[in-house]
């Protein structure tokens, strides 16, 4: 197995030699388990409590690069803040199919080790999510009212402070910014638009655009793009627009909207109107669903009717490419996605969440390494209980002498106080703070999630679900909560049929 190796040292406590420490203890792991190590990526004098680690913002970026299987390190607390950030990595890396390893820990592969990430997973996609919809929230506010709500400022237009009393709540959220005319830099923009309706090719408008040395709103020369992000740009005829809410003079127009409609008919006739995006399905148990016959993944895969209407299903993949290997067949993606949603919601049952609350507190109790944390504090009662002596012997000290070594003393135990509390907030910033409370708060906010809702079925499947092994006559599903399995036959389940691979019908 081809692994690369993560290694960071905190400049606080710890020196260059603790790399090659961390370095040692993991080139041997790596020769006991046969791994062929082909890179390492070091973070030197950096903290875990922060993703700003160059290194390993790179190893996560090569990993898509799928150069190796797997990521080393001496322990998990190299790896990542917190058991939340260390799920989600886990996870990105996951999707590579690349697995973290620590040299110094077993972080286990059995279902108490899967629950315990899976619901830590999910726990951090729900609280990034609700702060996620609060954000939207406040910027679907500000775009009822028209108010600048990020990104680019479109040419001819700029921004402009306004105080609005109806978010007086909090005086810097009351302060807004809306677009209003850039004078200086409209003319630009009317002069684009009249050339464009007077049938001026596109490349000489540029080509007098760039020769007047004018620039677009990012201050760059001119092309075909950005002259046609501004042809089509609603905004210039006052049209203010943010994810679906569209406002007519929302804002202050440029272009009068005979020119814009005529400009908009010649771009169609010259084949420059913006094309349709294609829409994207999204395949949730990719990943997860398995061919009950052959064990190998089913992957998405769509096709069209002579009617035009877009299929989608998961196929086998390899009966995909060989019926005589396996003759397993396609299965609609909804019908199948329906069902182990709805299995997934109902096994969020009151005692089964006490139950998954209590294990993961448990595991992730047990699974954390608290040496240095209890060093630290026993550091800290130690200092403590020097300084209480020390400041006795200066009330009893009657030597001016004495009395001043005394105090240079205690000045030096307060400063070690400090840097041991300094260390010891570091230090418990790499453990997971989480309650029996927090998880059972989580799922019980599964329990009452909109099941059609896209975001909220990933996150139910994500959590619950461990693999789907899809038969012809029959569903067994794999929970991730005690890798509990359940077998339904699919003549009981409505709407779901697993058909026989005719490679004359796949798309």
């Amino acid at each position: 197995m081809k692994v690369v190796i993560y290694a960071r040292y905190s400049s606080h406590n710890q020196s260059e030699c603790s790399i090659e420490g961390q370095l040692e203890i993991c080139r041997a792991y790596a020769q006991q388990n046969n791994f062929d190590i082909i890179g390492e990526y070091i973070d030197r004098a950096t903290t875990g409590t922060t993703d700003n680690r160059p290194q390993f913002r790179k190893m996560i970026e090569d990993s898509e690069k799928q150069l190796f299987n797997g990521v080393l390190v001496y322990a998990l607390d190299r790896f990542a803040r917190n058991r939340y950030d260390s799920a989600v990595y886990k996870a990105k890396l996951k999707k590579s199919n690349i697995k973290v390893y620590s040299a110094r820990e077993n972080i286990s592969d059995d279902p108490a080790g899967v629950l315990m990430e899976s619901v830590l997973e999910g726990m951090a996609e729900y609280f990034s999510l609700e702060l996620g919809q609060k954000v939207k929230r406040g910027m679907n506010l500000n775009a009822e009212c028209c108010f600048y709500n990020g990104g680019s400022v479109p040419l001819g237009y700029k921004l402009e402070n306004v105080y609005d009393e109806r978010f007086n709540n909090n005086l810097k959220k009351a302060v807004k910014k809306q677009y209003v005319i850039d004078e200086e830099k409209a003319y630009i923009v009317k002069k684009i638009f009249e050339m464009y309706a007077n049938d001026t090719r596109m490349v000489d408008i540029i080509n007098y655009l760039n020769g007047l040395k004018l620039t677009t709103s990012k201050n760059n020369p001119f092309n075909k793009s950005s002259i046609g992000r501004i042809l089509t740009n609603k905004k210039y005829i006052g049209i203010y627009s943010y994810n679906g809410i569209e406002k007519e003079d929302g804002i202050p127009r440029i272009i009068e909207d005979d020119l814009f409609e005529k400009v908009q008919r010649e771009l169609v006739r010259n084949g420059l109107a913006p094309a349709r995006s294609k829409a994207k399905t999204a395949y949730l148990l990719t990943g997860k669903l398995y061919c009950g016959k052959c064990k190998d993944k089913m992957t998405g895969t769509s096709g069209t009717s002579k009617t035009g209407k877009l299929h989608t299903y998961y196929m086998c993949k390899t009966a995909k490419h060989s019926k005589d290997l396996c003759n397993m067949g396609k299965v609609k993606r909804k019908n199948i996605e329906d069902i182990v949603v709805e299995l997934a919601q109902s096994l969020l049952t009151s005692e089964n969440i006490n139950q998954v609350a209590n294990k993961v507190v448990e595991i992730a109790h047990n699974s954390q390494d608290d040496t240095q944390l209890k060093r630290l504090q026993k550091s800290l009662r130690d200092e403590e209980k020097r300084k209480e002596n020390t400041l006795k012997a200066v009330t009893v000290c009657e030597d001016d002498s004495t009395r001043k070594s005394l105090f240079d003393e205690i000045s030096n135990i307060n400063e070690n106080i400090k840097n041991i509390e300094k260390l010891l907030i570091q230090e418990e910033s790499n453990h997971i703070l989480i309650s029996t409370s927090e998880i059972k708060f989580f799922l019980k906010q599964l329990m009452k999630g909109n099941i059609q809702d896209f975001k909220y079925r990933k996150m139910l499947i994500n959590t619950l679900i461990n693999r789907v092994y899809l038969y012809k006559s029959k569903i067994v599903i794999v929970y991730n909560i005690n890798n509990r399995e359940q077998e339904i036959e699919i003549s009981l389940i409505k709407n779901i049929e697993c058909s026989t691979v005719d490679s004359t019908a796949l798309p």
